[in-house]
């Protein structure tokens, strides 16, 4: 899937942290300005990242303000928005900028939250260590003490009623297409 030079590849923390080595694809690679925060500074995933960009196989972008919008949006809609880093906004906002320039995008990574709103956005996305989402889920927060519904976005981590902490499950089940 990676081998397709058509595609735009959108690297997450995630996959450094996964080994994926920037030097095994020809395709263009891209990532953000916050992963590189994400990283352990002197960590192998760490070395990876910077050698990459020092020889200019991966190339740092900040995405606008408009793609980041878009995307917590769409993360709202999912209810992934809480469990997002910022991070991962961007890393799905510049992917969404990448497909708005005529580009395919194609985001590396293990994380469920942004393999969820991928989806949601219609972009696509390869994971390395795991087998990835096989369904898009929709969100909802709840309390497991009263039983207390709260939107997936709602800030605090306990219930306004009984002040037990929050659990998140599944309101909806997508299948997502092959």
């Amino acid at each position: 899937m990676l081998s397709e030079r058509d595609k735009v590849v959108i690297l997450d923390t995630s996959a450094f942290i996964a080994g994926f080595d920037p030097f095994s694809i020809k395709n263009e690679q891209y990532s953000v300005p916050m992963v590189e925060k994400e990283l352990f500074s002197d960590s192998l995933s760490w070395t990876r990242f910077n050698a990459a960009v020092e020889n200019k196989r991966l190339h740092i972008k900040e995405p606008s303000a408009e793609f980041v919008k878009r995307v917590k949006d769409a993360s709202r809609t999912v209810g992934d928005i809480s469990f997002l880093s910022e991070a991962d906004l961007q890393v799905l906002a510049l992917a969404l900028e990448v497909r708005n320039s005529g580009e395919k995008p194609l985001i590396v990574t293990d994380d469920y939250s942004i393999q969820n709103v991928a989806n949601q956005l219609g972009v696509e996305f390869a994971p390395l260590m795991t087998f990835g989402i096989k369904f898009r889920l929709q969100w909802i927060r709840y309390c497991p003490a009263c039983y207390r519904k709260y939107p997936s976005d709602y800030k605090l981590k306990n219930c306004k009623i009984c002040g037990t902490e929050l659990k998140r499950k599944p309101l909806k089940k997508h299948l997502l297409k092959k």
